[in-house]
């Protein structure tokens, strides 16, 4: 019986670009030529839901990586240049960020690290919760409603953040763009000077380094492979405090996402038939042939009850009486609407806002600790001046609102009485009661909103302004048409009059003129920049501690993903190494080699460089079988970390055998235990020194399976879970295999833990090989029925079943 029990196949319609195991769970996640992301169970490779693409975030998928808790799944678009955060439980998009340019490949690692500073931060987390309410969800109702915050019952910013134990997702990038976000969602580093196009990532455990493997093209030769460490000393020594600020402001970016939601659920609440008065009275002026301003004939209907011939018209034929109440309706709903959710998020947000940036001037002002990853506490006051500012300009549409909604239920009840009076019809004798009180209210109103203004005609193309919500919703750069009324105001006179209040920075600033949506998009800008300074300081600290060049490259055909090809990089927890597994086909197709690096770049690392020898005898326990025996040569398709100690593989035949393939776990103990040591010439690519590499030859033992009837090229794996996927040439045909079955019985409850796992390898490796037999018979009726092999998807899967 072979080592690895296949547990489901599936022929797929579209060809996968991107396929990776949740670090979690028994789930693989698919990305496909259409822009489709599948998530897949390991039994029978049951399909649990499928994203479709959208226009929203892009149809083009370039990158897959887990949050190491496996509760979110990150992707990347090529053709939208955005990363996308996706729930696993419903398949709910959860954030979604621009970048500026196309990423090419992600790594996602959470930090191992512990030191009691960081304990006692942990501890200290929560703080927030004691202080703030919980924000108000956002209403359903509105379309531009993020996912995020309309869950009922969650604490949305703490689920999308997950742990406190920090997590870092690293996205790399065509002309050498790298940027690590904490949480997912905070820009900490943007990293400049990568050269070539990022192929693959790896940020250690520790923080102390990240390794890139790039692709650097010239014009005169072909484009070579190359391996970067990066000393990323700065966020490992300071990981406290990049911990405490990341946390600070993902919150904030977050807030700063719920205000700009909460002020587009407030423009969708405001209607385009409020402006309907406006655009009727401005239609009257143009057309009525009486050089009477439309004030005063208002003004005489309310106060003697007649009308000139045009009013009545305006009045009767356009705007009628089933018109005014529903434009009364209509304002009133609006208006109530836009009012709550002032009240309720826009302040709430606001003060949220307010509290998070107060602690993270309160942390900046710590220079010992705080400076050196860039807060600048002059900035963050800016942040929290504006912040202020945006609460006035809330606070400021709350007045106009109360006062627009008085004005207009007093005008349109007096309008309302005054049409039906002119149709002739019954007045409801509670409407007939108009004390002189309303009248002089209705009067002042006339007075102040209905005056033509020649110089509003020539900016807005109207004469009149009488609806006053509508200008401070408006996303533009122009002053406000109609700015309240500050006559009289005895606050502001008396600043005006005080000469130390002033020019107080104690004071925010109100900007009188300006709309709400231009304060927002300043403050936006001041923390923006705030959020980003510390970005740049950690990125400017990061250096290069180490640039090999591999090998070199043909120009790559276009049918081959990218992110399925070697380089593989692996990040050893345990041991605090980097590793890189890669091939040279072009130099000795039959090897494999090792690159091992320390994560602290200043360490020096035994068998630095190591190669595996594929020639290899496949064992027969049958002495008879013994002159069948054949030595194959073999070139390895795909390689990928299993876990620290042992390499999955897909090999090929020699070049008779082109259509074996074979599915392997190679021990790195052996290759690791090289006596001679490689020594590096620094001016020469890695290919050119090859056989100067130290190699060691290769014995399976029973821990390889023969891939029938399948053109196997590319494998994912996942170690904690004991899985592989084995992806075919044509990038649609899928296998699934439980790796570590004989573990699991030898082992029993045990074999759960890693070490266990590492133990029952060894006893499996040195066992008779009785699966080999079996292979070799399989492999024999494989050839006999190789033509005869096309079985449909549901033949398969019951095949499995059996």
């Amino acid at each position: 019986m072979p080592a690895f029990r296949q547990v489901g196949e599936k022929q797929l319609p579209h060809p996968v670009l991107c396929m990776a195991w949740s670090p979690k769970r028994d789930l693989i996640a698919l990305a496909n030529t259409t822009g489709e992301l599948l998530l897949h169970r390991l039994a029978s490779f049951q399909r649990v839901w499928s994203l479709p693409p959208s226009e929203y975030t892009g149809k083009e998928i370039t990158a897959l990586a887990w949050r190491p808790d496996g509760k979110i799944l990150a992707f990347s678009l090529g053709d939208t240049k955005q990363v996308v955060l996706c729930g696993v439980e419903k398949a709910e998009i959860l954030h979604v960020f621009p970048m500026q340019s196309s990423v090419t490949c992600m790594h996602w690692m959470e930090v191992t690290e512990e030191s009691s500073a960081l304990s006692s931060f942990y501890n200290s987390e929560d703080e927030s919760k004691l202080f703030l309410p919980k924000l108000p969800t956002l209403p359903k109702s509105y379309s531009t409603t993020s996912k995020i915050f309309s869950e009922e019952k969650s604490d949305e910013i703490m689920n999308l953040m997950g742990e406190v134990r920090l997590n870092v997702l690293v996205l790399g990038g065509d002309s050498g763009f790298v940027e690590l976000y904490a949480y997912g969602m905070y820009k900490i580093a943007t990293l400049s000077g990568v050269s070539g196009t990022c192929r693959s990532l790896s940020l250690s455990s520790d923080l102390k380094s990240l390794c890139v493997i790039t692709e650097v093209r010239s014009a005169d030769s072909n484009p070579q492979i190359c391996f970067i460490q990066l000393d990323t000393g700065l966020l490992s020594d300071c990981l406290p405090e990049v911990t405490r600020m990341a946390r600070k402001f993902t919150h904030i970016s977050t807030l700063l996402q719920y205000l700009h939601l909460s002020l587009t659920c407030m423009c969708e609440a405001w209607e385009d038939i409020l402006m309907q008065m406006d655009l009727r009275l401005t239609k009257f002026v143009q057309e009525k042939n009486t050089s009477t301003q439309v004030q005063d004939e208002f003004l005489e209907l309310l106060l003697w009850g007649q009308s000139s011939p045009e009013l009545q018209a305006l009045l009767m034929n356009q705007l009628t009486v089933k018109g005014l109440k529903k434009l009364g309706q209509s304002i009133e709903s609006s208006y109530s609407s836009i009012q709550k959710l002032v009240i309720s998020h826009l302040q709430s947000g606001s003060e949220a806002l307010l509290y998070h940036l107060s602690e993270v001037k309160g942390m900046s002002l710590w220079k010992q600790k705080f400076e050196p990853l860039g807060l600048d506490s002059a900035a963050l006051e800016g942040a929290i001046t504006a912040v202020g500012s945006f609460s006035l300009k809330a606070n400021e549409l709350l007045q106009v609102i109360d006062k627009s909604m008085k004005n207009f239920k007093a005008f349109f009840r007096w309008l309302y009485v005054a049409m039906l009076r002119m149709c002739e019809e019954h007045v409801p004798p509670e409407l007939n009661k108009m004390t002189q009180k309303d009248i002089a209210f209705v009067a002042d109103f006339l007075s102040e909103h209905f005056s033509e203004n020649e110089e509003l005609f020539d900016r807005k193309g109207k004469y009149f302004n009488v609806e006053r919500v509508g200008q401070y919703l408006k996303d533009e750069d122009e002053d406000l048409v109609s700015p309240p009324n500050t006559k009289g105001n005895q606050w502001l006179r008396f600043l005006q009059e005080s000469a130390h209040l002033k020019e107080s920075s104690l004071l925010f600033p109100s900007f009188p003129q300006k709309s709400l949506h231009f304060v927002k998009r300043m403050m936006e800008a001041v923390i923006e920049q705030c959020l980003h300074k510390p970005a740049e300081v950690i990125g400017k600290s990061v250096k290069q501690a180490a640039f090999l060049p591999l090998y070199s490259i043909p120009e790559s055909s276009e049918n081959t993903p990218r992110l399925f090809e070697l380089p593989s990089l692996w990040n050893d927890k345990k041991a605090k190494m980097q590793h890189v597994v890669f091939c040279m086909p072009d130099v000795s197709p039959s090897k494999l080699y090792l690159l091992r690096k320390g994560t602290d770049p200043s360490r020096r690392i035994s068998n630095s460089v190591v190669s595996v020898d594929l020639s290899h005898y496949l064992d027969n326990a049958d002495e008879e079988d013994a002159a069948a025996q054949r030595n194959y040569l073999y070139s390895c398709l795909d390689a990928r970390f299993y876990d620290d100690e042992m390499l999955t593989v897909v090999l090929q035949g020699s070049q008779e055998e082109k259509r074996r393939r074979v599915l392997a776990q190679l021990p790195l103990a052996s290759a690791l235990s090289c006596e001679s040591e490689f020594t590096w010439e620094p001016d020469r690519r890695l290919e050119q020194q090859s056989g100067a590499i130290p190699c060691q030859g290769l014995v399976l033992g029973n821990q390889w399976r023969e891939l029938e009837n399948m053109k196997a090229q590319f494998v994912a794996v996942n170690g904690i879970r004991k899985v592989a996927c084995v992806l075919s040439a044509n990038l649609r045909h899928i296998r699934v295999f439980e790796m570590d079955v004989e573990d699991e019985d030898d082992e029993g409850g045990d074999s759960q833990n890693a070490s266990a796992d590492h133990d029952g390898l060894d006893v499996t490796m040195t066992s008779e090989g009785q699966s080999e037999e079996g292979a070799e018979a399989k492999e024999e009726g494989g050839e006999r029925r190789g033509a005869a092999f096309r079985k449909t998807e549901e033949q398969l899967e019951s095949e499995e079943a059996l």
